[in-house]
This record gives C-alpha cells, structure tokens and sequence, in this order.
C-alpha cells in the first residue's frame, strides 16, 4: 500500500548572501516576487499537493518566515475596521491549520543533506516531499502536485528534472538515466555537481524531491562530500536499486531566485500573468527596450 503524501520539509537556513544588503536583516525566503514572499509560494504549491503538514529548517533570524503564518490580529482587526475586503482576502494564503507548521534549527551549515536530517523527527517514517523555495515554478498544475502524482504512480522516490547546457553540470545534481518515457526518467544514478566531462547526462534535479524515508539512515552516516557538506544527492544515491526511483520532466518554467537574474526574471514572468499588471508591466517593460 502506497502511503499518502502529507509531510513537507523546507530547508530555509541559508544566508542568502547572494542578495546582501537586502538580506542582512530579511531572510531571503521573504523577498517578494511582485508581492507574495517566495516561503509563500512554495508552501501553498505543497498545499495544492495534498500538504498537511510543513517543517522548516531555520537557522539564526529566520523567525519572520513562521511569523508569516500566524495570525496577525491587530492587522486583520484594523482592516476589518476600515472594511479593507479585498486586503483581507490577501491574508488567507498566510494561515495555517494550528500545529500545522514546525520548526527545526540547522546549527551549523553542513550542506542540505545535513538540513534535512535535522527534520527526522518531524519526517519519522513517512515519504515526505522538499522544497528549494529558491526554486520557484511557474505552471498550470503546481510542480510538486505533479511529482505527487507521479510517486502515487510509481510507489517511490521522484525528483523534478528539467535539462540544463552541459557547461552547467557542475552546479547541479545530476541522472544517470535508464528507461525514458519523454516524461518519466528511470534513475540509474546520481552524481553531485559533476564536471562536463563527467557528468552522464545533462539532466539536473530542481529543488522538488518525494523521498522515502529509509534516505535519513543513509544521511545520518554524515558522510561528506562535493565541498565537503552532507550532501543529499548522495543519501539519495544509495536508495538506487533498492526502491523506485524515478526523474520527472515536469511541466513549466523554473526560475533560479538565488540568483539575481533569475529573481528578477521571476518578478516579469509572474507579472504578466497577473490579469491586473499584465498590460501595465507590458507598456513599461517597451519603454527600456
């Protein structure tokens, strides 16, 4: 029996130093694209998912990503005073069930497979799904349902892939690749941040992930690797053989919102598809060109 997808884990204790002076005093997870924080997105991407229930693994001045999600009363009372409707449908996105949302601290940064053992209390022996919210996808169905639907077919593990120039293999995690449907990818293996010449494909893991459980064991070896951190590529490697593993071609636009080009791509592509910016963003967007 295929147990039901209902945990998230969201690693969010990176510095975000590639965002400094904005970041000295501001997560990066609460930078806006055009005017919803990228935590946000991805935790309602996860409850488009079947998502019930969210970990994050904070570190040191994180504390307004889980204020983002309480309740804000003297905010909602001024708005209900003034009959601000509208901001106050804005809010709902912020809620959550009480209890809903956990935290964990990552003390020391020892790379993202470090951060997602941190969350093995919270992960215990259910399959869990992750979210980079640096990642942020643009699509009709959200990526992690797609994923979701994907592990309910298979019965495993499955990460979202999407192909990158072969010059960028090094930045990434990257398939070893069996069947291939066009869509579905079996996983032969994985390699973390590999040369060009080395690497067996040109495939990349995003940051979506359905993971089995049995990967924590593996991550709990504390085995160091590409620049010497707890790498979960590797943890995920030895699941190889053992249980279903699969890359998925998902479908939609990916955008890198650790970096600033693809912030601020992320900022145009989601404002045109806002039917209240859209020609706006159009008109002024002719006015640089």
């Amino acid at each position: 029996m295929i147990k039901p997808l209902r945990k998230a884990v969201l690693p969010v204790a990176g510095l975000g130093t590639r965002f400094l002076p904005a970041t000295k005093a501001t997560a990066k997870e609460m930078l806006p694209v055009v005017d919803k924080p990228l935590i946000q997105y991805a935790v309602e991407e996860a409850r488009a998912a079947g998502i019930e229930q969210f970990c994050m693994v904070t570190g040191r001045g994180k504390t307004a990503l889980v204020e983002h999600f309480d309740i804000a009363f003297e905010l909602e009372a001024t708005l209900r005073e003034r009959n601000k409707v509208e901001a106050l449908a804005l809010l709902e996105g912020t809620q959550s069930e009480p209890g809903s949302i956990v935290t964990v601290r990552q003390q020391v940064p020892l790379g993202l497979g470090h951060a997602i053992w941190c969350a093995r209390a919270f992960i215990g022996d259910d399959p869990f799904a992750i979210l980079l919210p640096d990642d942020l996808v643009l699509a009709d169905t959200p990526c992690l349902r797609q994923l979701a639907d994907a592990y309910r077919d298979t019965g495993g593990n499955v990460v979202a892939v999407t192909e990158v120039p072969r010059e960028h293999t090094n930045r990434y995690g990257i398939l070893q690749i069996g069947k291939d449907d066009g869509r579905l990818v079996e996983v032969k293996g994985l390699v973390e941040k590999p040369a060009p010449k080395d690497a067996p494909s040109n495939l990349s893991i995003i940051g979506r992930y359905v993971l089995m459980p049995e990967v924590i064991g593996h991550l709990a070896k504390m085995e160091r690797g590409a620049g010497n951190e707890v790498q979960l590529t590797d943890g995920m490697a030895k699941l190889i053989g053992n249980q279903p593993f699969h890359g998925l071609r998902f479908e939609g636009r990916r955008f890198d919102c650790g970096d600033k080009i693809g912030f601020l791509e992320a900022q145009i592509a989601f404002a045109l598809k806002r039917p209240d910016l859209a020609d706006a963003v159009r008109a002024f967007l002719k006015t640089y060109m």
